[in-house]
C-alpha cells in the first residue's frame, strides 16, 4: 500500500469510526507508529482531519468522507463482492444502488459488463440510486438508463436522503436492489451511520422484488446507530471469503442466505 492509497484508508477509518488513536490506526493499516503520525500531520494540514492526543478525529469541514476517499481500502475484498452481486442481474433488470463504496464498485462491474454495454436502440439496464457518484460514473453510459431519486445531498455520503428520495422510491418497483451498510450484524442486520439514510435504504430494498445487503467482512460484527434491517427486508448477504464460518451459519439460521465472495487471494 502506497502513501496515497493509506491515507485514504485512514481517512476511511475515520470515516467509520470518528476517532482513531495512532497505535490502533497504524496496526490496522500495519505501518509503525512514526508513519501514522506524519500521515495523520499531513492530513491535518489539508483539514481532512485534526489531531488530537494520541490520535485524530474528523475535521469539522469533512466530518464524514466522500466517495473519492474512500476508493483504496479493502479494494479486493469490494470488488469480489461486487462482482458476485453483479451475476444477479439480467438483462433488462431495474437494479436499485444505495450510495456507499461497495455499490459504486457494483455499479462499474456493471457498467463493464459486455451484455450491458454494447450498442442498442434501447438501454439493456435501469439503475435507480440516491448516490450522486454513482450517477455521475453511469450517466455518461448511454446504454444504461439512471434514475436519480432527488432529495436532500448528504455532505457526508453523496446520498441524497429526505421526503424527495422517498416519494421517488415509492413510486417505483425494482427487480434487485443491492445496500450497502456501515455495519451488519446477525441480529440487528444492516445498520448505517445516520437514520436518513436508513430510512431511504430500508425503502429502496422493500421496492425490490428481491434486496441484497453488500458488505465486506471487515462490516460483520459492528454494529452503527441506524438499523436498516436484517431477515425482515433482505434475503441475502453478499460479503467476501473473510467472514468466519460460524457467523455465516449464524446469519443462515436467522433466515439471511449468504454469499461469500473469494477474493483474488483466495486464489
Amino acid at each position: 500500500m502506497n502513501r496515497h492509497e493509506r491515507m485514504n484508508a485512514l481517512l476511511e477509518l475515520l470515516g467509520e469510526r470518528g476517532r482513531v488513536e495512532v497505535e490502533e490506526a497504524a496496526a490496522q493499516l500495519e505501518v509503525s507508529a512514526a508513519t501514522m503520525r506524519r500521515d495523520m500531520d499531513a492530513l491535518a494540514d489539508q483539514q481532512l482531519l485534526t489531531r488530537t492526543r494520541g490520535g485524530a478525529v474528523l475535521s469539522s469541514v469533512a466530518y464524514d468522507l466522500p466517495i473519492r476517499y474512500k476508493r483504496a481500502h479493502r479494494a479486493d475484498e469490494k470488488e469480489a463482492v461486487a462482482q458476485a452481486a453483479a451475476k444477479l442481474v439480467e438483462r433488462g433488470d431495474v437494479v436499485g444502488l444505495s450510495g456507499g463504496t461497495t455499490t459504486t464498485e457494483i455499479a462499474r462491474v456493471l457498467a463493464t459488463r459486455p451484455e450491458f454495454a454494447e450498442a442498442g436502440p434501447q438501454p439493456h439496464l435501469t439503475i435507480v440510486t440516491n448516490s450522486l457518484n454513482i450517477a455521475n460514473e453511469l450517466a455518461v453510459r448511454p446504454q444504461i438508463k439512471i434514475v436519480l431519486t432527488g432529495g436532500v445531498a448528504h455532505s457526508r455520503s453523496f446520498e441524497l436522503v429526505g421526503p424527495f428520495s422517498e416519494l421517488v422510491l415509492q413510486q417505483i418497483s425494482v427487480d434487485i436492489a443491492f445496500i450497502g451498510a456501515n455495519g451488519i450484524d446477525p441480529v440487528m442486520g444492516a445498520t448505517v451511520h445516520d437514520e436518513a439514510e436508513a430510512r431511504v435504504n430500508r425503502l429502496m430494498a422493500e421496492r425490490a422484488r428481491r434486496a441484497v445487503v453488500v458488505a465486506d467482512s471487515s462490516k460483520i460484527g459492528a454494529r452503527c446507530f441506524a438499523r436498516v434491517g436484517a431477515a425482515d427486508v433482505f434475503d441475502t448477504l453478499i460479503t467476501d471469503s473473510g467472514a468466519k464460518e460460524s457467523v455465516r451459519r449464524e446469519f443462515g439460521e436467522r433466515g439471511l442466505r449468504v454469499v461469500a465472495a473469494r477474493t483474488a487471494a483466495d486464489g
